[in-house]
């Protein structure tokens, strides 16, 4: 050997071991990197009952706006309370499209392992686990059924998901799917080792033919199978069951240690396209492969908004907060054979072409979720505009709640805010919005031949007629109802100025300030009117519900997004408008629950917080702090929103004050932490609070980067001493959307102390219908 191929040999050796060095120091990196996943904690707001909410969520795993999640069942079949954190046994891991508890599931089924003596009826198949021996993440789920000695994972993809069973020695093991009831099948085949099957149960809202059509195919041969049918009847060494409420079970021996995996996807279009799902999202994965891609699908997201700050449990609390606000709404469609967009209409029961979205309410999400889309997510919220109009197409109606069709809850128009909302800022496809125009002018035209309560506009003859919806007149929440559909035709007329249909603007402009009929300047507060004219008698504005929803009078006075300033004249003035605004803070919090015949939830979470009467775990007046801004005392809101943060938000199971709601109340969080949020969408403009955080990046959709600095923040300092945009002195005392999307840095001088000059000069003050 000579000297050159010596020399030679010698390189390539320390250049492989160079190689091989980086590559261990590379993973060691990897394994050391803090991902913004890892930072959500799913269970925040599970530990929450029927009498008291502290976010009413479950654990979902999924992916971002994923067709089905995945989540345990600590609960019997058919509670809208599925996993509660404070109880010890799980049922099962079953597959999930539940919006709320009040709404409650569809299309649900699970999968169960146990060994020993078979136990496949849900009360004794149960089995005690801990949290000390549980993990959650979003992009994976595991825990220890101890009765069993068996580990259970999930990971999930948007419409299948992978499980793994890892289990003890025993003669006996077993994989249980249980179909659950209201109409179900299974048929097992195990030459394939496979079962397929459908499963029907709903909560309202589907047509006659709903099925959601699922597949599971297990790397395991099956020595056993049974199947059970109505009324757990177990029928042995059988394959195939059909009834109200069926199910599978597959058994083996097992050694210690042996893994059984089991790839599941389901379709609401036909078995065929389950399977379809099913090879296209897992295929030849394992279940390493799946559970990364689910992790990379949420870091994407997340990523989009980078927080720097030394607070880990504000970090913490903000990712888990901004994870919700990325679960809904659900995709409701499929990508079919030759790669198109399909979908399985809720409302006809059809197959069409095209985006479907669905579990959804939007007297919550109207609020802060679909504007947070506006300005980050502008590609999804065209394809859930989509989806409005085709759900215009096929039922007559824009949804007000879809879950996954129509369904009786909650009041207003408020799809018009939302679709309004994303058109002004371009976020409609040019064929859509006439389609989209018309639904919303039919809401505010028509009132017979509705599917639901619900939907369009309850008591609209009067509304239009009076302008307003009578007390007496045998429709619930009447007040509530003129103060939403009052912003409703703002929204509405905005939508129609921008497309120059001048008469139609008008008139929803004039509408937009019937809110004053139902203002009783007697008490500055709003207040049911009877039908000839007169106050509602006797009047007690502590009462709950009655002549508004969810809520007194108290919290809805606030409710006129779009002309505050209008609201400040009723009231007398500004230095009035302050006073009655600090009252809601400083006063007990009493009630009168006489309406509801005994406390909601509601009114509890309300009650002991310590804040007064201000209900912040409610919607209808989670904007009221930012009102402050509207009376030049925009101090008074930095205090009181950096005190809701701090105090009613943290990335535990009793993580929230109230209802979750679909990621508004998340929403709400997200918006404020960063230092603004959506008061009236249907403008342009966001109301500035106090920055949490010492520095957040967003990173928007149209390539531009809009920076937010907080000098000297911290847990004292959340007053704004000073605030300059792209390094201009800024004293307004709101953004705008283009401030935002045209990218730049947002800079904020944080002090202890209230600067009551910044943003309390006449040209500083937010937009409002009254000033235009």
């Amino acid at each position: 050997m000579n000297k050159y191929t010596l020399i030679f040999l010698l390189f390539v050796l320390f250049s492989a071991c160079k190689n091989k060095t980086e590559i261990v120091k590379e993973k060691a990196l990897e394994k050391d990197k803090t991902y913004l996943v890892d930072h959500v904690n799913p269970l925040m707001g599970t530990d929450s009952k029927y009498s008291l909410s502290n976010g009413n969520t479950y654990p979902a795993i999924a992916t971002p706006w994923g067709m089905n999640f995945w989540t345990p069942m600590t609960s019997k079949m058919g509670d809208g309370w599925t996993y509660k954190y404070n109880e010890n046994k799980i049922r099962g891991i079953k597959q999930t499209h539940q919006p709320s508890p009040w709404i409650n599931d569809y299309a649900a089924f699970s999968f169960m392992a146990t060994t020993g003596e078979l136990k496949f009826k849900e009360e004794e198949r149960q089995s005690w686990f801990s949290h000390k021996a549980e993990t959650v993440t979003p992009y994976h789920y595991k825990v220890y059924l101890a009765d069993y000695d068996v580990v259970a994972e999930v990971t999930p993809t948007e419409r299948a998901a992978q499980f793994k069973f890892t289990f003890p020695e025993a003669d006996s093991s077993y994989i249980i799917l249980d179909a659950f009831f209201k109409g179900s099948m299974v048929k097992i085949i195990p030459e394939k080792r496979k079962i397929i099957g459908y499963c029907r149960n709903n909560s309202g809202g589907v047509p006659n033919n709903f099925h959601n059509y699922f597949v599971a195919e297990f790397d395991k041969d099956f020595e056993i199978t049974h199947t059970w049918n109505d009324n757990w009847s177990l029928q042995k060494n059988t394959t195939d069951s059909e009834g109200n409420h069926v199910g599978a079970i597959i058994g083996f021996k097992t050694a210690k240690g042996d893994v059984v995996h089991v790839k599941v996807a389901s379709s609401f279009i036909s078995p065929e396209q389950a399977q379809l799902n099913l090879d296209r999202e897992i295929g030849n994965d394992t279940f390493e492969d799946t559970k990364e891609k689910a992790k990379k699908a949420w870091e994407t997201e997340l990523n989009k908004i980078e927080i720097e700050d030394d607070n880990i449990d504000n970090i913490r609390t903000f990712y888990s907060c901004l994870y919700r606000v990325l679960l809904f709404p659900r995709k409701f469609y499929e990508f079919d054979e030759n790669n198109n967009v399909v979908h399985y209409s809720p409302y006809n029961g059809k197959v069409l072409l095209g985006y479907m979205f669905t579990d959804n309410g939007f007297w919550d999400t109207f609020r802060a979720v679909y504007p947070f889309f506006n300005m980050m997510y502008p590609e999804l919220n065209k394809h859930i505009m989509e989806g409005l109009a085709n759900t215009y197409k096929e039922s007559g109606w824009l949804p007000e709640w879809a879950s996954p069709g129509h369904r009786n809850c909650m009041i207003g128009s408020n799809s018009a805010p939302i679709i309004a909302d994303a058109f002004l800022k371009g976020n409609v496809d040019k064929k859509d919005v006439d389609t989209l125009l018309e639904a919303i002018l039919k809401n505010a035209n028509i009132e017979t031949g509705r599917p639901a309560s619900s939907v369009g506009r309850e008591g609209l003859n009067y509304y239009n007629n009076l302008g307003y919806v009578p007390y007496n007149i045998g429709v619930n929440e009447n007040v509530a109802r003129t103060l939403e559909y009052a912003y409703a035709d703002f929204t509405i007329a905005q939508m129609a100025k921008k497309l120059k249909k001048d008469s139609i603007a008008n008139r929803f402009y004039k509408q937009a300030l019937n809110y004053k009929h139902v203002f009783d300047p007697s008490t500055n507060l709003m207040r049911g009117k009877n039908e000839d004219g007169s106050f509602q008698s006797p009047f007690n504005p502590l009462k709950w519900g009655d002549a508004f929803t969810e809520g007194n009078s108290l919290h809805y006075t606030w409710s006129v997004f779009h002309d505050v300033q209008g609201l400040i004249n009723l009231m007398g003035g500004k230095d009035n408008f302050v006073k009655q605004l600090d009252g809601v803070f400083t006063m007990p919090p009493d009630f009168d629950d006489s309406y509801y015949g005994g406390t909601i939830h509601e009114i509890r979470e309300m009650q002991i917080v310590n804040m007064g009467n201000y209900a912040h775990g409610n919607q209808p007046i989670q904007h009221m702090i930012y009102l402050y801004n509207y009376a030049k005392k925009p101090y008074k809101t930095q205090e009181k929103i950096r005190l809701v943060l701090d105090k009613l938000y943290s990335a535990t199971p009793d993580g929230y004050c109230g209802d979750e709601d679909n990621g508004q109340t998340s929403a709400w969080y997200v918006f404020s932490a960063l230092g603004f949020y959506p008061v009236a969408p249907a403008t342009d403009q966001y109301i500035i609070g106090s920055p949490l955080f010492k520095k957040a990046t967003l990173h928007l959709e149209n390539g531009n980067t809009f920076y937010i600095e907080a000098n000297n923040n911290s847990s004292k300092n959340f007053y704004i001493k000073s605030a300059s945009l792209n390094k201009n002195s800024y004293t307004k005392n709101y953004l705008s959307f283009e401030d935002i999307q045209n990218g730049g840095i947002f800079s904020f001088d944080m002090n202890n102390t209230p600067n009551k000059n910044w943003g309390s000069q006449e040209d500083a003050v937010p937009y409002s219908l009254s000033l235009k």
